[in-house]
């Protein structure tokens, strides 16, 4: 019985590190194309009337 808590255990584990890691991977992309994001939203909603 003790086996099958520590794998359920480990399982949250696994899930809650590629969670953290999904995470990390979007700060960086929106730090890297947050800026080129934000001008190309300007630009095409400066260009609507």
């Amino acid at each position: 019985m003790l086996r099958g808590e520590r794998r359920a255990g480990q399982g949250l584990v696994e899930y809650a590190l590629i969670l953290v890691l999904v995470v990390l991977v979007v700060i960086v992309a929106l730090t890297a194309f947050g800026p080129t994001i934000g001008n190309a939203y300007s630009r095409v909603n400066s260009s609507l009337p």
